[in-house]
Protein backbone atom coordinates (compact mmCIF):
# COMPACT_ATOMS: atom_id res chain seq x y z
CA UNK A 1 0.00 0.00 0.00
CA UNK A 2 1.45 3.43 -1.06
CA UNK A 3 2.00 5.99 1.81
CA UNK A 4 -0.55 8.80 2.62
CA UNK A 5 0.28 12.28 0.83
CA UNK A 6 -0.02 15.32 1.73
CA UNK A 7 1.23 19.14 0.22
CA UNK A 8 0.08 22.66 -0.10
CA UNK A 9 -1.85 22.39 -3.36
CA UNK A 10 -2.03 26.57 -3.65
CA UNK A 11 1.08 28.70 -3.92
CA UNK A 12 3.52 29.55 -1.01
CA UNK A 13 2.25 32.68 -0.50
CA UNK A 14 -0.07 34.74 2.25
CA UNK A 15 -3.99 34.84 0.37
CA UNK A 16 -7.32 34.36 1.61
CA UNK A 17 -7.32 30.96 1.34
CA UNK A 18 -4.86 27.82 1.41
CA UNK A 19 -5.76 24.67 -0.18
CA UNK A 20 -3.93 21.46 1.28
CA UNK A 21 -4.14 18.08 -0.69
CA UNK A 22 -3.99 14.18 0.81
CA UNK A 23 -3.96 11.10 -1.06
CA UNK A 24 -4.17 8.04 -0.29
CA UNK A 25 -5.53 4.79 1.24
CA UNK A 26 -5.33 6.28 5.11
CA UNK A 27 -6.42 10.17 3.45
CA UNK A 28 -9.61 9.56 5.79
CA UNK A 29 -8.47 7.86 8.97
CA UNK A 30 -5.61 10.23 9.00
CA UNK A 31 -7.54 13.36 8.58
CA UNK A 32 -10.07 12.50 11.25
CA UNK A 33 -7.71 12.76 13.39
CA UNK A 34 -7.20 15.95 13.21
CA UNK A 35 -10.77 17.35 12.13
CA UNK A 36 -13.67 17.62 14.69
CA UNK A 37 -15.67 15.27 12.72
CA UNK A 38 -14.92 11.93 11.33
CA UNK A 39 -14.83 11.15 7.83
CA UNK A 40 -13.53 7.03 8.18
CA UNK A 41 -17.26 5.85 7.26
CA UNK A 42 -17.82 8.08 4.09
CA UNK A 43 -18.85 6.65 0.49
CA UNK A 44 -19.17 9.56 -1.73
CA UNK A 45 -17.84 12.57 -2.26
CA UNK A 46 -19.01 15.73 0.22
CA UNK A 47 -18.03 19.32 1.65
CA UNK A 48 -17.74 19.34 5.14
CA UNK A 49 -17.24 22.45 7.36
CA UNK A 50 -15.71 22.25 11.03
CA UNK A 51 -11.73 22.75 12.82
CA UNK A 52 -8.66 21.39 12.40
CA UNK A 53 -7.91 20.58 16.69
CA UNK A 54 -4.12 19.94 17.72
CA UNK A 55 -5.23 17.88 20.90
CA UNK A 56 -7.74 20.48 22.30
CA UNK A 57 -6.49 23.41 20.93
CA UNK A 58 -8.03 24.37 17.18
CA UNK A 59 -5.50 25.45 14.22
CA UNK A 60 -8.40 26.77 12.19
CA UNK A 61 -11.39 26.51 10.89
CA UNK A 62 -11.76 25.06 7.64
CA UNK A 63 -13.88 23.45 4.93
CA UNK A 64 -13.03 20.30 3.60
CA UNK A 65 -14.09 18.06 0.32
CA UNK A 66 -13.58 14.42 0.36
CA UNK A 67 -13.27 12.07 -2.28
CA UNK A 68 -13.87 8.57 -2.22
CA UNK A 69 -12.01 6.53 -4.79
CA UNK A 70 -11.90 5.64 -8.04
CA UNK A 71 -13.56 9.45 -8.24
CA UNK A 72 -10.77 11.64 -7.47
CA UNK A 73 -8.10 13.32 -9.43
CA UNK A 74 -5.69 10.58 -8.06
CA UNK A 75 -7.95 7.87 -8.17
CA UNK A 76 -6.83 7.28 -4.57
CA UNK A 77 -9.25 8.48 -1.37
CA UNK A 78 -8.31 12.16 -1.09
CA UNK A 79 -9.24 15.09 0.87
CA UNK A 80 -8.46 18.75 0.42
CA UNK A 81 -8.56 21.25 3.29
CA UNK A 82 -9.31 25.09 2.82
CA UNK A 83 -7.82 26.52 5.85
CA UNK A 84 -6.88 30.68 5.67
CA UNK A 85 -4.57 31.49 3.65
CA UNK A 86 -1.75 32.43 6.31
CA UNK A 87 1.69 30.21 5.61
CA UNK A 88 1.73 29.70 9.53
CA UNK A 89 -1.37 28.02 9.63
CA UNK A 90 -1.07 25.80 6.49
CA UNK A 91 2.10 24.64 7.64
CA UNK A 92 1.18 23.77 11.09
CA UNK A 93 -1.63 21.78 9.64
CA UNK A 94 0.51 19.86 7.39
CA UNK A 95 3.18 19.04 9.88
CA UNK A 96 -0.13 17.66 11.90
CA UNK A 97 -1.41 15.24 9.36
CA UNK A 98 2.31 13.99 9.07
CA UNK A 99 2.48 13.60 12.78
CA UNK A 100 -0.58 11.51 12.23
CA UNK A 101 0.75 9.03 9.82
CA UNK A 102 0.44 11.13 6.33
CA UNK A 103 4.18 12.36 4.49
CA UNK A 104 4.93 15.23 2.32
CA UNK A 105 4.81 14.58 -0.74
CA UNK A 106 7.59 14.44 -3.90
CA UNK A 107 7.51 17.21 -6.80
CA UNK A 108 4.66 16.03 -8.97
CA UNK A 109 3.55 12.87 -6.90
CA UNK A 110 0.25 13.47 -7.25
CA UNK A 111 0.18 13.37 -10.90
CA UNK A 112 2.24 10.47 -11.03
CA UNK A 113 -0.40 8.75 -8.98
CA UNK A 114 -3.12 9.90 -10.84
CA UNK A 115 -1.20 8.22 -14.13
CA UNK A 116 -0.23 4.77 -11.97
CA UNK A 117 -3.65 4.26 -11.58
CA UNK A 118 -5.11 5.16 -14.95
CA UNK A 119 -6.83 8.41 -14.05
CA UNK A 120 -5.07 10.35 -16.92
CA UNK A 121 -2.16 9.36 -19.58
CA UNK A 122 1.43 10.30 -19.66
CA UNK A 123 0.30 12.67 -22.53
CA UNK A 124 -2.19 14.12 -19.96
CA UNK A 125 0.16 14.39 -17.34
CA UNK A 126 2.41 16.48 -19.30
CA UNK A 127 -0.26 18.78 -20.16
CA UNK A 128 -1.02 20.01 -16.39
CA UNK A 129 2.77 20.71 -16.31
CA UNK A 130 2.37 22.68 -20.05
CA UNK A 131 -0.86 24.24 -18.34
CA UNK A 132 1.06 25.54 -15.34
CA UNK A 133 3.38 27.16 -17.69
CA UNK A 134 1.88 28.75 -20.84
CA UNK A 135 2.76 31.88 -21.11
CA UNK A 136 -0.15 32.97 -23.64
CA UNK A 137 -3.79 31.97 -23.98
CA UNK A 138 -2.70 29.61 -27.69
CA UNK A 139 -0.53 27.62 -25.36
CA UNK A 140 -2.90 27.05 -23.13
CA UNK A 141 -5.80 26.55 -25.43
CA UNK A 142 -3.29 23.43 -26.72
CA UNK A 143 -2.48 22.31 -23.59
CA UNK A 144 -6.06 21.96 -22.53
CA UNK A 145 -6.88 19.82 -25.64
CA UNK A 146 -4.19 17.36 -24.14
CA UNK A 147 -5.51 17.63 -20.93
CA UNK A 148 -9.03 16.55 -21.59
CA UNK A 149 -7.71 13.77 -23.73
CA UNK A 150 -8.08 15.26 -27.58
CA UNK A 151 -4.91 15.05 -28.17
CA UNK A 152 -4.16 11.46 -27.16
CA UNK A 153 -7.15 10.07 -29.49
CA UNK A 154 -5.16 11.48 -32.53
CA UNK A 155 -3.24 7.68 -31.81
CA UNK A 156 -6.41 6.00 -32.69
CA UNK A 157 -5.74 4.83 -35.93
CA UNK A 158 -1.95 4.54 -35.49
CA UNK A 159 -2.82 2.08 -32.35
CA UNK A 160 -5.69 0.29 -34.30
CA UNK A 161 -3.87 -0.36 -37.47
CA UNK A 162 -0.78 -1.81 -36.06
CA UNK A 163 -2.52 -4.01 -33.96
CA UNK A 164 -5.17 -5.47 -36.70
CA UNK A 165 -1.82 -6.15 -38.20
CA UNK A 166 0.01 -7.64 -35.63
CA UNK A 167 -2.94 -9.85 -34.19
CA UNK A 168 -3.78 -11.06 -37.66
CA UNK A 169 -0.01 -12.10 -38.44
CA UNK A 170 0.18 -13.93 -35.04
CA UNK A 171 -3.27 -15.80 -35.36
CA UNK A 172 -1.53 -16.87 -38.83
CA UNK A 173 1.11 -18.07 -37.36
CA UNK A 174 0.06 -19.46 -34.32
CA UNK A 175 -3.36 -20.51 -35.38
CA UNK A 176 -3.25 -21.62 -38.41
CA UNK A 177 -6.40 -24.13 -38.36
CA UNK A 178 -8.55 -20.69 -38.39
CA UNK A 179 -9.76 -20.53 -41.83
CA UNK A 180 -11.88 -17.87 -41.06
CA UNK A 181 -9.19 -15.88 -39.95
CA UNK A 182 -7.52 -12.93 -42.40
CA UNK A 183 -4.04 -13.99 -43.62
CA UNK A 184 -2.25 -11.25 -43.74
CA UNK A 185 -0.33 -10.16 -47.14
CA UNK A 186 2.64 -8.31 -47.59
CA UNK A 187 0.47 -6.56 -50.24
CA UNK A 188 -1.72 -5.12 -46.90
CA UNK A 189 1.30 -4.70 -44.93
CA UNK A 190 2.97 -2.29 -47.61
CA UNK A 191 -0.79 -0.48 -47.72
CA UNK A 192 -1.49 -0.34 -44.82
CA UNK A 193 1.80 1.10 -43.88
CA UNK A 194 2.39 3.76 -46.07
CA UNK A 195 -1.38 5.09 -44.74
CA UNK A 196 0.34 4.64 -41.18
CA UNK A 197 3.48 6.69 -42.33
CA UNK A 198 1.63 9.50 -44.18
CA UNK A 199 -0.39 9.88 -40.46
CA UNK A 200 2.46 10.14 -38.75
CA UNK A 201 4.35 12.87 -41.27
CA UNK A 202 1.37 14.89 -40.12
CA UNK A 203 1.08 14.15 -37.31
CA UNK A 204 4.82 15.15 -36.72
CA UNK A 205 4.42 17.94 -39.02
CA UNK A 206 1.00 19.57 -36.81
CA UNK A 207 2.76 18.63 -33.49
CA UNK A 208 6.14 21.36 -34.72
CA UNK A 209 3.74 23.98 -35.66
CA UNK A 210 2.03 22.95 -32.16
CA UNK A 211 5.89 23.56 -30.28
CA UNK A 212 6.30 26.55 -31.68
CA UNK A 213 2.84 27.95 -30.28
CA UNK A 214 3.01 26.22 -26.76
CA UNK A 215 7.24 26.62 -26.58
CA UNK A 216 7.63 30.28 -28.40
CA UNK A 217 10.38 31.02 -30.61
CA UNK A 218 13.83 31.85 -29.65
CA UNK A 219 15.01 35.44 -31.65
CA UNK A 220 18.53 36.42 -31.14
CA UNK A 221 18.93 40.42 -32.27
CA UNK A 222 22.85 40.33 -33.80
CA UNK A 223 24.95 43.73 -35.36
CA UNK A 224 28.32 45.10 -34.67
CA UNK A 225 28.31 47.18 -31.33
CA UNK A 226 26.12 50.92 -31.64
CA UNK A 227 23.98 49.33 -34.36
CA UNK A 228 20.65 49.67 -32.55
CA UNK A 229 19.94 46.11 -31.55
CA UNK A 230 18.93 47.16 -27.54
CA UNK A 231 16.68 50.08 -29.45
CA UNK A 232 15.53 47.16 -31.41
CA UNK A 233 14.56 45.11 -28.30
CA UNK A 234 12.86 48.20 -26.45
CA UNK A 235 10.95 48.90 -29.62
CA UNK A 236 9.63 45.00 -29.70
CA UNK A 237 9.02 44.90 -25.99
CA UNK A 238 7.59 48.36 -25.84
CA UNK A 239 9.44 48.66 -22.68
CA UNK A 240 12.58 50.54 -21.79
CA UNK A 241 14.44 47.04 -20.94
CA UNK A 242 17.92 47.46 -21.96
CA UNK A 243 20.10 50.30 -21.55
CA UNK A 244 20.47 52.57 -25.08
CA UNK A 245 23.70 54.81 -24.94
CA UNK A 246 25.92 56.40 -28.22
CA UNK A 247 28.84 54.52 -26.14
CA UNK A 248 29.57 51.26 -28.42
CA UNK A 249 29.98 48.28 -26.47
CA UNK A 250 27.07 49.07 -23.92
CA UNK A 251 25.52 45.71 -23.71
CA UNK A 252 28.09 43.11 -22.74
CA UNK A 253 25.90 40.31 -21.62
CA UNK A 254 22.68 39.04 -22.66
CA UNK A 255 19.28 40.80 -22.20
CA UNK A 256 15.95 38.84 -22.69
CA UNK A 257 12.63 39.74 -22.98
CA UNK A 258 9.49 37.84 -24.06
CA UNK A 259 6.72 39.09 -26.76
CA UNK A 260 4.00 38.09 -28.11
CA UNK A 261 2.38 38.45 -31.61
CA UNK A 262 -0.13 36.64 -33.00
CA UNK A 263 -0.45 34.27 -30.35
CA UNK A 264 3.10 33.25 -30.66
CA UNK A 265 5.49 34.18 -28.22
CA UNK A 266 8.94 35.66 -29.16
CA UNK A 267 11.27 35.17 -26.69
CA UNK A 268 14.15 37.91 -27.44
CA UNK A 269 17.91 37.88 -26.82
CA UNK A 270 19.42 41.19 -27.60
CA UNK A 271 23.67 40.18 -27.82
CA UNK A 272 26.75 41.84 -27.26
CA UNK A 273 27.77 43.43 -30.63
CA UNK A 274 30.15 41.05 -32.36
CA UNK A 275 33.52 42.73 -33.73
CA UNK A 276 36.92 41.80 -33.07
CA UNK A 277 38.21 42.94 -29.58
CA UNK A 278 41.09 42.69 -27.34
CA UNK A 279 38.92 43.75 -24.11
CA UNK A 280 38.86 40.29 -21.92
CA UNK A 281 35.27 41.12 -20.70
CA UNK A 282 33.63 42.27 -23.95
CA UNK A 283 35.55 39.38 -25.38
CA UNK A 284 33.59 37.02 -23.04
CA UNK A 285 29.83 38.76 -24.49
CA UNK A 286 30.62 38.40 -27.61
CA UNK A 287 30.94 34.47 -27.11
CA UNK A 288 28.20 34.49 -25.44
CA UNK A 289 26.57 36.30 -28.55
CA UNK A 290 28.00 33.53 -30.96
CA UNK A 291 26.52 30.91 -28.81
CA UNK A 292 23.26 32.60 -29.13
CA UNK A 293 22.94 32.61 -32.25
CA UNK A 294 23.62 29.06 -32.75
CA UNK A 295 20.83 28.12 -30.44
CA UNK A 296 18.53 30.53 -31.99
CA UNK A 297 15.56 29.98 -33.83
CA UNK A 298 15.42 33.21 -35.81
CA UNK A 299 18.58 35.48 -36.15
CA UNK A 300 17.85 38.95 -36.81
CA UNK A 301 21.20 40.66 -38.15
CA UNK A 302 20.96 44.38 -38.09
CA UNK A 303 22.79 46.59 -40.30
CA UNK A 304 23.21 50.88 -40.28
CA UNK A 305 21.77 51.56 -43.00
CA UNK A 306 23.41 54.90 -42.53
CA UNK A 307 26.90 53.03 -43.36
CA UNK A 308 28.27 50.77 -45.71
CA UNK A 309 29.34 47.55 -44.84
CA UNK A 310 32.88 47.17 -43.15
CA UNK A 311 34.90 44.02 -42.02
CA UNK A 312 32.68 43.17 -38.68
CA UNK A 313 29.44 43.62 -40.88
CA UNK A 314 31.11 40.44 -43.27
CA UNK A 315 32.61 38.94 -39.90
CA UNK A 316 28.66 39.10 -39.28
CA UNK A 317 27.17 37.77 -42.39
CA UNK A 318 29.62 34.88 -42.54
CA UNK A 319 28.79 34.11 -38.54
CA UNK A 320 25.24 34.04 -39.12
CA UNK A 321 25.07 32.40 -42.94
CA UNK A 322 24.30 29.33 -41.83
CA UNK A 323 20.93 30.86 -39.68
CA UNK A 324 19.63 31.99 -42.55
CA UNK A 325 19.21 35.46 -41.04
CA UNK A 326 16.70 38.60 -41.05
CA UNK A 327 18.72 41.04 -42.66
CA UNK A 328 17.43 44.20 -41.56
CA UNK A 329 18.61 48.00 -41.96
CA UNK A 330 18.25 50.35 -39.36
CA UNK A 331 17.86 53.95 -39.31
CA UNK A 332 15.41 54.16 -42.39
CA UNK A 333 14.23 57.24 -41.10
CA UNK A 334 18.18 58.51 -42.29
CA UNK A 335 19.05 55.98 -45.15
CA UNK A 336 16.33 54.21 -46.88
CA UNK A 337 17.61 50.61 -48.35
CA UNK A 338 15.53 49.64 -51.59
CA UNK A 339 14.78 45.85 -51.63
CA UNK A 340 15.02 45.44 -47.97
CA UNK A 341 13.60 45.33 -44.79
CA UNK A 342 14.00 48.76 -42.67
CA UNK A 343 13.24 49.75 -39.65
CA UNK A 344 13.94 52.83 -37.16
CA UNK A 345 14.31 51.44 -33.95
CA UNK A 346 14.61 54.73 -32.31
CA UNK A 347 11.40 55.47 -33.30
CA UNK A 348 9.87 51.99 -32.86
CA UNK A 349 8.96 52.12 -36.26
CA UNK A 350 9.25 48.09 -36.91
CA UNK A 351 6.53 47.20 -39.08
CA UNK A 352 8.22 45.31 -41.81
CA UNK A 353 10.08 43.22 -39.25
CA UNK A 354 7.13 41.93 -37.65
CA UNK A 355 5.69 40.95 -41.03
CA UNK A 356 8.61 39.17 -41.92
CA UNK A 357 9.08 37.50 -38.47
CA UNK A 358 5.42 35.77 -38.86
CA UNK A 359 6.29 34.75 -42.40
CA UNK A 360 9.35 32.74 -40.81
CA UNK A 361 7.74 31.04 -38.21
CA UNK A 362 5.06 29.84 -40.55
CA UNK A 363 1.80 28.74 -38.53
CA UNK A 364 -0.86 27.88 -40.47
CA UNK A 365 -4.25 29.10 -38.21
CA UNK A 366 -5.54 25.49 -37.96
CA UNK A 367 -2.88 25.03 -35.84
CA UNK A 368 -4.17 27.31 -32.64
CA UNK A 369 -7.58 25.27 -32.70
CA UNK A 370 -6.41 21.36 -33.05
CA UNK A 371 -4.47 19.18 -30.81
CA UNK A 372 -0.88 17.99 -31.69
CA UNK A 373 1.60 16.20 -29.99
CA UNK A 374 3.95 18.64 -29.66
CA UNK A 375 6.74 18.03 -27.09
CA UNK A 376 10.27 16.45 -27.82
CA UNK A 377 9.38 13.29 -26.73
CA UNK A 378 6.14 12.39 -28.28
CA UNK A 379 7.62 13.99 -31.68
CA UNK A 380 10.77 11.80 -31.02
CA UNK A 381 8.01 8.93 -30.51
CA UNK A 382 6.53 9.31 -33.62
CA UNK A 383 9.62 9.78 -35.68
CA UNK A 384 10.46 6.37 -34.07
CA UNK A 385 7.58 5.06 -35.18
CA UNK A 386 8.08 5.96 -38.34
CA UNK A 387 11.11 4.31 -39.13
CA UNK A 388 9.89 1.48 -38.16
CA UNK A 389 6.78 1.18 -39.96
CA UNK A 390 9.33 2.48 -43.31
CA UNK A 391 11.29 -0.90 -42.23
CA UNK A 392 8.31 -3.29 -42.12
CA UNK A 393 7.46 -2.18 -45.58
CA UNK A 394 10.70 -1.89 -47.26
CA UNK A 395 11.10 -5.63 -45.48
CA UNK A 396 7.88 -6.49 -46.94
CA UNK A 397 8.70 -5.17 -50.36
CA UNK A 398 12.00 -7.75 -50.17
CA UNK A 399 9.46 -10.70 -49.56
CA UNK A 400 11.11 -11.13 -46.17
CA UNK A 401 8.67 -13.51 -44.08
CA UNK A 402 6.20 -12.04 -42.50
CA UNK A 403 6.90 -13.00 -39.22
CA UNK A 404 10.11 -11.24 -39.37
CA UNK A 405 8.03 -7.86 -40.62
CA UNK A 406 6.30 -8.05 -37.29
CA UNK A 407 9.22 -7.09 -35.73
CA UNK A 408 9.16 -3.61 -36.82
CA UNK A 409 5.79 -3.20 -36.71
CA UNK A 410 5.52 -4.45 -32.97
CA UNK A 411 8.58 -1.75 -32.67
CA UNK A 412 6.08 0.86 -33.87
CA UNK A 413 3.60 0.24 -31.74
CA UNK A 414 5.80 0.04 -28.89
CA UNK A 415 7.20 3.57 -29.71
CA UNK A 416 3.15 4.87 -30.35
CA UNK A 417 2.14 3.31 -26.84
CA UNK A 418 4.84 4.51 -25.14
CA UNK A 419 4.12 8.04 -26.25
CA UNK A 420 0.87 7.70 -24.15
CA UNK A 421 3.08 5.77 -21.27
CA UNK A 422 1.14 2.37 -21.83
CA UNK A 423 3.16 -0.43 -20.81
CA UNK A 424 3.63 -3.16 -23.90
CA UNK A 425 2.86 -6.44 -23.55
CA UNK A 426 5.65 -8.62 -25.63
CA UNK A 427 2.92 -11.05 -25.72
CA UNK A 428 0.24 -9.67 -28.56
CA UNK A 429 -2.19 -12.26 -27.02
CA UNK A 430 -4.06 -9.20 -25.48
CA UNK A 431 -5.17 -7.74 -28.64
CA UNK A 432 -5.57 -11.07 -30.38
CA UNK A 433 -8.17 -12.09 -28.03
CA UNK A 434 -9.95 -9.15 -28.39
CA UNK A 435 -10.48 -9.43 -31.80
CA UNK A 436 -11.02 -13.15 -32.73
CA UNK A 437 -13.46 -15.90 -30.62
CA UNK A 438 -9.34 -18.43 -30.99
CA UNK A 439 -10.73 -20.24 -28.15
CA UNK A 440 -14.10 -21.18 -29.17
Amino acid sequence: MLDTIVALATPPMKSAIAVIRVSGEESFEIVSKVFSKNLCNLTKRDVHYGHIIDEENVVDEVMLINYVKPHSFTGENSVEIMCHGSLLIANEIIELLVSKGARLATRGEFSSRAYMNGRIDLIQAEAINDVINATSKEAKKLSLMSLEGKTTKLLDPLKTTLADLMSNIEVNIDYPEYMDIEVVSKERIITDGENLHNIILKLISEGEEGAKIKEGISVALVGKPNVGKSSLLNALLKEEKAIVTDIAGTTRDIVEGDITLKGVTFHLFDTAGIHESDDVVESIGINKAKKTIEEADIVILLLDSERGLDKDDELLIEETKKKNPIVVYNKMDVNYKDNAINISAKEHKIDELVNELMKRVNISEESFSRPSLNNARQIGLLKKADLAILKAIEDAKFDLPVDLIAVSLFEAYNAILSIMGDSVNTDISKEIFSRFCVGK
